[in-house]
C-alpha cells in the first residue's frame, strides 16, 4: 500500500471515529434515522362521571303468621325534600291497598309498619322531626281514606343514603312495610302517657296573622309525630285554640283568635295531619299568660295553642 492510500485512510477513520464520538457525547444531536428515534408519549385519560342508577323499590309486604302477602314492582313514589305522595298510583298499587283493607278488616289484631325512608342531603320542610315520618304519614293517611284503621298503622322514619333519585329527583318507593299480630287489644300505657304529657305541655306558637310559614322546633316537631300517634291510636282530636291580647274591640280579638287557630290548622293539614281531625276555637283575650299592660306582655298572649283532647 503506497503512502498515499495508507494517508487517505487514515483521514477517513479520523473522521469517522470523530462523528461517532460527536453524536455519543452530544444529547442534541440527531444522528441516528429518523425511523430509529424513540419518542415517549403521554397519553391523557380523562374519567367520564360516574352514573348512579336510581334506586326503584317495589310495594312489599307479607304476614309471616298469615298467608297475606305483596309483591309488586310499582310503589308509592315521592320528590326529594317533599312528603306528597307523587301521582298518579299504578293500579297495581291500589289494586293491592284494596286487598290489603279487605285483610286489615278481617283481623283486627293486624297491624302495619310503614318506615319512612329519608337522604341526609334532603331538606325537611315538614311539620315531623324528619321526611321519613313525614313521608309514612303521608302514605298512613292515603292508606285510611281508602277505609283502612288509623289505628292499626305504624309510622316511623330512617335515614338511608343508599337511596337515590332518578334525574328527575323522584324517589321510587322510599318506604318499607311490615306486618305485626297483637295478642291483645290491649292500651298503649306509653303512649297514653304522651298523650298526658302534650296536655300539660302543648304546642305554643307566637306569630303574626299574616305571616306565611311556622318554623318549628325540633321539640315541637317530635310533639306533631307525637299528637299524631295520639290521634291515630286514640281517636282524640288535634285543637287549635288561638289567643290575643287586650288591645282592641273584644268582638275583633275574638275574631283575630279564630284566624290564628284556622291559621295553624292549615299548617298542618298541609303536613299531613287529617282535617278532620282538627278543631278550631278562639279564646280572644280572655286567657292571658302574661300582664297585657307591658309589650312584652302583649306579645305572650299572641299566640296559638296547638293540643289534643
Amino acid at each position: 500500500m503506497s503512502k498515499k492510500t495508507s494517508y487517505l485512510l487514515g483521514i477517513l477513520l479520523t473522521i469517522i471515529i470523530g462523528t461517532l464520538l460527536y453524536c455519543y457525547l452530544c444529547d442534541d444531536c440527531y444522528c441516528c434515522p429518523e425511523e430509529a428515534v424513540t419518542t415517549e408519549e403521554t397519553n391523557t385519560i380523562v374519567a367520564e362521571p360516574e352514573v348512579i342508577e336510581a334506586t326503584r323499590n317495589g310495594f312489599s309486604l307479607s304476614d309471616a303468621n298469615g298467608d297475606f302477602k305483596i309483591k309488586i314492582n310499582d310503589n308509592f313514589n315521592f320528590k326529594t325534600s317533599k312528603f306528597s305522595i307523587l301521582d298518579p298510583l299504578s293500579e297495581n298499587v291500589t289494586a293491592e291497598v284494596s286487598r290489603l283493607k279487605d285483610y286489615l278488616a278481617a283481623n283486627p289484631l293486624k297491624t302495619i309498619d310503614i318506615t319512612g325512608y329519608f337522604k341526609s342531603d334532603e331538606t325537611n320542610n315538614s311539620a315531623f322531626p324528619n321526611l321519613g315520618i313525614a313521608r309514612a304519614n303521608a302514605v298512613k293517611n292515603y292508606l285510611v281514606s281508602q277505609g283502612i284503621m288509623a289505628k292499626q298503622i305504624n309510622t316511623y322514619g330512617k335515614l338511608n343514603d343508599s337511596i337515590n333519585p332518578d334525574d328527575t329527583n323522584t324517589l321510587f318507593g322510599p318506604l318499607e312495610f311490615g306486618m305485626l299480630t297483637a295478642e291483645t287489644d290491649a292500651k298503649d300505657e306509653a303512649l297514653e302517657a304522651a298523650c298526658a304529657e302534650i296536655r300539660k305541655n302543648p304546642i305554643v306558637l307566637y306569630f303574626n296573622t299574616g305571616q306565611a310559614q311556622i318554623n318549628l322546633t325540633a321539640e315541637q316537631r317530635s310533639k306533631i309525630a307525637t299528637i299524631s300517634r295520639c290521634v291515630d291510636k286514640l281517636g282524640l282530636k288535634v285543637q287549635a285554640i288561638g289567643h290575643t291580647d287586650s288591645s282592641g274591640s273584644a268582638a275583633k280579638n275574638m275574631e283575630l283568635g279564630q284566624d290564628r287557630a284556622d291559621f295553624a290548622k292549615d299548617y298542618l293539614v298541609r303536613n299531613g295531619i287529617l282535617e278532620a281531625n282538627i278543631e278550631t276555637s278562639s279564646k280572644g283575650p280572655n286567657d292571658p299568660i302574661a300582664d297585657n299592660s307591658t309589650k312584652e306582655g302583649q306579645a305572650k298572649n299572641r299566640r296559638t295553642v296547638i293540643t289534643i283532647n
